[in-house]
């Protein structure tokens, strides 16, 4: 069982992931550097969970591909600074289990179900605290939330594939 309250970000332990697919035929993998989580558990096991990422924390480890993505062409990140993401209802933290929230990128708002895999929680020896990690994965859609509306899924895929390595702290007591 989790311990019940609000649980921190542990960032060092943590990432954001994507994969894109380009031109059809390969996949163009990165991460964002930057994002918050909240992640608020109750006395039943169950947990309130939000995300931010902020979109110009974009990287692929290419400087000039990550500067054109967060140009007006693609993310427009002048524009968008964040992709928001909330539970719709609490959901009961188990081994395996889908989480279903809203993501918010600009003024659009999409229903998106994630894949979680819960990693359990143990003591971390650096700080001697209950520390707890769980993976969610899921699909978005650039074309529902009018990203790239001018560019051809034959260039950049449609789907994006998001990866949450999550590792949070205990609640302090």
């Amino acid at each position: 069982m989790i311990a019940p309250g609000s649980w921190t970000l542990d960032a060092n332990h943590s990432s954001v992931n994507f994969t894109a697919r380009h031109l059809g035929i390969s996949k163009v993998r990165g991460r964002f550097n930057k994002f918050e989580t909240s992640f608020v558990a109750d006395e039943a096991g169950k947990a309130v969970i939000e995300a931010t990422i902020y979109l110009d924390s974009f990287d692929t480890g290419n400087e000039q591909r990550d500067g054109h993505v967060r140009s007006a062409d693609i993310l427009d990140t002048a524009n968008l600074s964040t992709l928001h993401f909330k539970v719709t209802e609490p959901v009961t933290v188990a081994a395996e289990f889908e989480v279903t929230g809203e993501v918010t990128l600009g003024n659009v708002t999409k229903p998106v179900t994630l894949d979680v895999e819960w990693g359990g929680v143990q003591v971390f020896p650096g700080d001697q605290k209950q520390h707890a990690g769980f993976t969610a994965t899921g699909v978005i859609k650039r074309s529902e939330f009018n990203i790239a509306v001018g560019l051809p899924t034959a260039m950049l895929g449609d789907k994006i594939a998001i990866e949450l390595d999550i590792q949070l702290v205990e609640p302090s007591a």
